[in-house]
């Protein structure tokens, strides 16, 4: 007889780490006697919440997997003609079993320590590469959210390199564009006070006369594909710089906007092996000119080397990283989309130069014998030269055509109520195509004629003179990994580079990096969730929307909110989210002057540029010596700033990694003098089951799924940013009528929810009430054990701290010249990833080892690091040189192991520290990275390769 394993150990006892034994013995180390007295006497009395939470009770991993078994059913998936920028694409097999669905590859954090993700890093470079390549452009950065966001970033970047143009300019923007771009565009436009023309620049000509950038889509949401030179040269003539929208795969046949003088790309890459998902999680792109690159909003992958001179990658120019400009920033954007990146470059590897032209020309050929076809049946097409998509005139007819061919199993973009528009995609057939004529002609009273079988003919390409032929992806990983066996061999050695959850802890301080259970992630390749159009029919998506708003409901109740959206695809996109709804709010009010935002020091770096992005002005509000908001200064500021105060933005627990008591009284101030709050929910995983943010002062927060419910970091990428606001900003939601969306998709990364869903139904109230529980007690039982070795920088008045601690090295390194980065290098000898460096504060370790870590793991990493201590000691001491040591060495490499050896510690000390085991030691592939070289010498795209003879 056998037993389902289910019915003797709740989910949540498989995602805490600490069981009621280690819960005793780590309460007992931090002198209480068990969770709840530990969390009375930590979480402050006026925040708690004592009703607990109004969820369905946990369920088993085979009772929430068979939920969403009949969720998923309730999906219907037809064949999707839709198009207008997602389409149905083939992953391949050997990727997404060995990326998409490898915890190697989604448990990874952010490339920040390069050492140890030289895989992940080498797979973005091959995207950049790929999406520079194809645009003709100089750089591409290594991803955007969505395609909408980027053209967005897009007019933004324009207006900034564009300084001699008027302050009353406008961008100018084509008419004949995805709606989802231009409904983005408008937002971040209102917000910054930037005008919008939108013109048809079909003509090749531009009617305004005050422009400082133009967008262009190439080929056109209607499917014309024209030639955009008379406008970029015109833009020009003028002043202006010009972005261009752009399908990758049809790049591969066109000539590229960089050939014809674009100075911006941008996109999407989803029809690079990525599921459509219900509009998202997508890798978007960017690309600019030379010049343009110290612009770039995101991240880019770069070359450098490391301290024995061999290449080496690490992320390029990271000055311009939000936690370090603030309001100055240029960009809002913390996060990419780096899974999806990887996927979509790896995709452009597997396949080839050869092997994606060979898709695009079959998706156009195709769309020429659909064309014929519709045109047998008397629709007129009114795209005279297109790639995948065309566009027919139905006087009065559209919506009878679009429903009868719902009624075949197939979808199409009815564009009004005259126009139709269908586009073909690589997993389009033949009897995809007969299936769509027939329907046609049962109302158009005509006969459809077979799709010619033919269908691996390649067609006549007329594209009026913008066929391509210049050379792309000329680089030899483009033209290695032909089979299965080459690629397969190709991740698994990237992967090995790299360090991830899947190998040991990674303590990193506001960035949550827990576990990310099998069950939670097993949904997201079904096919019922990951092949859905974000434009199908309401009747196709039942199960999506109904999953979705239970999931919001679930959030509500947990944040203590009235109401909830998850359409922001970013934290980043949620605080510029949040924002918007409070300075609309105000200004429903009449209240236009409401412009000052008031932001502690301490706050993430990304608060600051996100409230610049909606058009608030900062105000820094000081932090006391305990790490807390200065409620002296506060107050000035309030005094300061009462009749302009739109809000305040503040995170709880602190980004300082305490409980500020105080909070109530903050949130009273600012309500007094008119304003909102803005509470940042990054760290909501240390209030779930015990406060609700919206019960105790908040108006507004947005939550990190990528951080608190579980849904991977992914090298950084996907994530989802949705925000909870009370009733009062409820009208001013996203996408509600007041604001615009802020990302392409009603849903953003819609395809990933069922990991947040499952993560709550699994955990029920009371898992998720002792998830919080114990990552505070497990931060508290890490800081008392290091806090003799290291100090604390804060603590609560009671000596406690919240769910991470912050270490100061600040005197250790004044005494002895070991600083954090020479901390953290040596963590990857003993097998970690580093804690978060020097954020909220220069020379600090800010340590979070949540509740998934056990207590073997907890000792494991503090073990270390008093090792490390005690290394520092010896330097101190003079044992040894402060240039020769093993933390100013570290990582040690295992070719530095077998090498020469000159060091004056003894060669098993620098290898394999204290308690690491050498038959299951990580070792990092690359020394130390030199930073500064990289940066002098921004290499960003893998060199091309004149001769590919041997290869």
């Amino acid at each position: 007889m056998t037993h389902d394993t289910e019915t003797f150990a709740q989910f949540a006892d498989r995602h805490i780490g600490l069981d009621d034994i280690t819960t005793a013995r780590v309460t007992e180390q931090i002198g209480f006697s068990d969770l709840d007295s530990f969390t009375d006497a930590v979480v402050p009395t006026r925040i708690r919440g004592d009703e607990g939470l109004d969820l369905p009770p946990a369920a088993s991993e085979a009772e929430a997997l068979a939920e969403l078994r009949t969720i998923a059913g309730r999906n219907t998936v037809n064949t999707s003609f839709i198009g207008q920028g997602y389409y149905g694409t083939y992953t391949p097999a050997v990727i997404r079993r060995n990326v998409f669905e490898n915890p190697a590859w989604y448990t990874a954090y952010t490339p920040y320590q390069p050492e140890i993700s030289q895989g992940r890093l080498e797979a973005l470079l091959n995207f950049q590469t790929a999406v520079a390549d194809l645009s003709g452009l100089d750089i591409a950065n290594a991803s955007m959210l969505d395609e909408a966001t980027a053209a967005a970033e897009a007019m933004t970047l324009l207006r900034r390199a564009n300084r001699k143009a008027p302050a009353d300019s406008v961008f100018v923007v084509d008419s004949d564009i995805f709606a989802s771009t231009l409904a983005v565009i408008r937002t971040r436009a209102e917000a910054l006070g930037i005008g919008l023309a939108v013109e048809d620049l079909s003509a090749g000509t531009i009617a305004h006369e005050n422009y400082f950038g133009v967008l262009l889509q190439y080929p056109a949401a209607s499917g014309t594909v024209t030639d955009p030179t008379p406008v970029i040269e015109s833009a020009h003539e003028h002043g202006a710089g010009v972005a261009v929208a752009a399908d990758l795969l049809a790049l591969t046949l066109l000539t590229s906007p960089g050939e014809m003088g674009a100075d911006v790309c941008i996109g999407n890459s989803q029809r690079f092996g990525v599921p459509m998902g219900y509009g998202g999680p997508h890798a978007g792109y960017m690309a600019v000119r030379e010049g343009l690159q110290r612009s770039l909003p995101g991240r880019l992958v770069g070359v450098s080397e490391d301290n024995v001179g061999r290449p080496a990658y690490r992320l390029a120019l990271q000055t311009r990283e939000q936690h370090i400009r603030r309001e100055k920033a240029t960009s809002n954007i913390c996060t990419a989309q780096v899974l999806l990146a990887v996927m979509a470059g790896l995709y452009a590897a597997y396949h080839g130069p050869a092997g994606l032209r060979r898709i695009a020309g079959l998706v156009h050929a195709r769309a020429v014998r659909l064309a014929a076809g519709i045109a047998e049946l008397g629709l007129t097409v009114t795209t005279p030269r297109f790639f995948d998509t065309i566009q027919l005139s139905a006087p009065g007819k559209a919506t009878e055509l679009a429903d009868a061919a719902h009624d075949a199993g197939c979808l199409v973009f009815r564009a009004d109520d005259d126009t139709v528009r269908v586009s073909t995609d690589e997993t389009t057939s033949g009897a995809d195509i007969d299936r769509l004529l027939g329907a046609f002609a049962t109302v158009t009273k005509g006969k459809a004629h077979a799709a010619d079988a033919g269908n691996d003919l390649e067609p006549d390409f007329d594209f009026g003179g913008l066929s391509r032929t210049s050379e792309y992806l000329s680089h030899p990983v483009f033209h290695v990994h032909r089979s299965e066996t080459q690629m397969l061999r190709y991740l698994r050695t990237l992967a090995d580079k790299d360090y991830a959850l899947d190998r040991g802890m990674i303590p990193l301080g506001s960035c949550t990096m827990k576990l990310n259970a099998a069950a939670e992630m097993e949904p997201v390749s079904w096919p019922e969730f990951a092949n859905l159009h974000p434009l199908a029919p309401a009747a196709d998506t039942a199960g999506m929307v109904a999953l979705i708003e239970q999931l919001e409901g679930w959030l509500a109740e947990i944040t203590g909110y009235d109401t909830v959206t998850v359409q922001p695809n970013a934290g980043s996109q949620g605080e510029l989210a949040g924002l918007l709804a409070i300075r609309a709010y105000h200004e429903s009010r009449g209240d236009t002057d409401r412009t000052v935002c008031l932001i502690p020091a301490s706050a993430h770096g990304t608060n600051a540029a996100s409230a610049v992005m909606a058009g608030l002005k900062v105000s820094v509000v000081a932090t006391d010596e305990f790490g807390n908001v200065d409620m002296d200064d506060l107050k000035s500021k309030i005094d300061e700033h009462h009749d302009r105060l739109a809000a305040i933005m503040i995170t709880y627990p602190s980004t300082h990694g305490v409980f500020e008591e105080t909070i109530s009284d903050i949130c009273d101030q600012v309500h007094g003098a008119g304003g909102q709050v803005y509470l940042d929910g990054a760290n909501l995983n240390a209030l779930m089951g015990l406060a609700k943010p919206g019960r105790f002062g908040g108006d507004v927060s947005h939550l990190n799924l990528h951080k608190t419910f579980c849904i991977p970091h992914g090298g950084g990428g996907p994530g989802v940013g949705p925000i909870g606001v009370r009733e009062h900003l409820a009208p001013f939601l996203p996408g509600a009528g007041t604001v615009g969306p802020v990302s392409g998709a009603r849903y953003g990364s819609a395809s990933i929810l069922p990991i947040s869903w499952a993560y709550i139904r699994m955990m029920g109230p009371d898992g998720l009430k002792r998830s919080s529980q114990s990552a505070i007690a497990a931060a508290n039982y890490v800081a008392g054990r290091l806090g003799s070795h290291y100090p604390l920088l804060y603590t609560g008045s009671d000596g406690h701290v919240a769910h991470e601690c912050i270490l100061d090295l600040r005197q250790i390194t004044k005494e002895t010249g070991i600083t954090v980065d020479d901390v953290a290098k040596r963590l990857i000898d003993y097998g970690f990833h580093a804690p978060t460096m020097s954020f909220p504060v220069a020379g600090t370790l800010m340590v979070e080892p949540t509740e998934s870590e056990d207590l073997g793991e907890l000792d494991r990493f503090v073990d270390a690091m008093i090792s490390i201590r005690a290394e520092i000691s010896d330097v101190a001491k003079g044992a040894w040189r402060a240039d020769d040591n093993p933390l100013t060495n570290a990582p040690h490499t295992a070719e530095a192991a077998i090498g020469q050896w000159t060091h004056p510690y003894e060669r098993t000390l620098g290898v394999f520290p204290a308690g690491v085991n050498p038959s299951t030691k990580y070792w990092a592939p690359v020394g130390r990275i030199d930073g500064a070289y990289g940066d002098r010498n921004l290499v960003c795209s893998c060199p091309p390769v004149e001769d590919l003879a041997e290869v």
